[in-house]
């Protein structure tokens, strides 16, 4: 019953689906929730619910969510799409949000990813980060990255993910796909190990922790692309982040080789547009040789300025991308200053 429930969901165009006892069934549509029907499901549907999802699941066994009480995984349905589960208990019962991701990888151009993001693959050693909340599409620009170098570059590609998301088929490149628990035990070990392997670059779905960071940081500087993901907003709170997830000791060493290693961090968010859809909005840092300094330095705080006065067509703040959206009519006053790091400087910029 649940294969036909989300076939005709993806139908629709949704984006996550919500199965949580005392509600009804609810999606997701373009930033708009809507109830599947009527009915309020009870903790007995969603356990028969989430107990078909593990079974489209197949090789996924329900005894690890019973044991720990949360789950992630991801499944297909064939000539449907494929979906990534959420599976987590709430007041007792048994509940999932699963997250709608198309078969085919989509395409940069038609999602609003500029182009200065998508020439970050030209890089062949470093580390690029990609930030910002949940759900504000970091995968679907990882995803828009990793084909390009698989398109067009002879490489050795490792994705490390939990979970799969996003599938590549071998095209110029060879793409190595491996799920965190199914396939590897963590992101360290399979970090580790993919060191071995003769990766050219290795997509890091996520820095957990500061052994994470600092394979990655070293995989960097022995020549590898590393493409990663952090939950920050701003190029500036990032650097903080991993910084601060270092012992005190550390930090000073880890500023030093994190100036040398880091190539570009590109923040970003989601926005409602006029017409109903969702569009990204873009900050975009590249390493000048001055924020390398400030990175060295510990005067992190000076970033934002750097990258507002920067020369560089490939930099962006979040404001000015925000701004631009709201020029070119795409977004409403509204969305530009509720999403503004300063709204105040952006009211002025609107009524000008």
């Amino acid at each position: 019953m649940i294969k036909e429930i989300l076939e005709k969901i993806v139908d629709l165009g949704a984006s996550d689906i919500f199965l949580v006892a005392g509600i009804p069934l609810t999606y997701k549509l373009k930033g708009t929730m809507y109830h599947y029907s009527e009915d309020k499901l009870k903790p007995e549907d969603t356990f028969n619910y989430l107990n078909e999802i593990y079974e489209l699941a197949g090789n996924r066994k329900r005894q690890l969510y019973d044991k720990k009480g949360d789950d992630d995984f991801s499944f297909s349905i064939v000539n449907c799409s494929r979906f990534r589960v959420s599976a987590y208990k709430q007041r007792g019962s048994d509940s999932a949000v699963i997250r709608v991701i198309t078969f085919s990888l989509p395409d940069h151009k038609e999602l609003g990813i500029p182009e200065s993001v998508i020439d970050l693959t030209k890089m062949t050693k470093g580390l690029i980060l990609v930030t910002g909340p949940a759900g504000s599409g970091k995968s679907t620009t990882q995803a828009c990255l990793i084909d390009k170098i698989n398109r067009e570059c002879q490489k050795h590609i490792i994705t490390l993910e939990d979970p799969l998301e996003y599938l590549h088929r071998h095209k110029k490149s060879i793409v190595s796909q491996r799920e965190i628990s199914s396939d590897t035990e963590s992101y360290l070990t399979a970090l580790r190990a993919a060191l071995r392997q003769s990766p050219d670059v290795i997509l890091l779905g996520e820095m957990r922790d500061y052994e994470t960071m600092s394979v990655a940081m070293t995989a960097a500087e022995t020549g590898h692309l590393i493409i990663s993901t952090l939950h920050t907003i701003g190029a500036a709170n990032t650097i903080d982040r991993i910084l601060d997830s270092f012992p005190p000791s550390q930090q000073h060493q880890i500023a030093i080789q994190l100036s040398m290693v880091l190539r570009a961090v590109v923040s970003q968010q989601l926005l409602p547009t006029v017409d109903g859809k969702i569009l990204p909005a873009f900050e975009i840092m590249t390493l000048t040789p001055a924020i390398r300094n400030m990175i060295r330095e510990n005067k992190i705080h000076q970033i934002d300025s750097a990258i507002q006065t920067s020369q560089d067509k490939q930099m962006i703040t979040m404001d000015n991308s925000i701004l631009t959206l709201y020029k070119e009519g795409k977004i409403t006053g509204a969305t530009a200053l509720r999403n503004a790091s300063n709204p105040e400087m952006m009211e002025k910029k609107i009524k000008l």
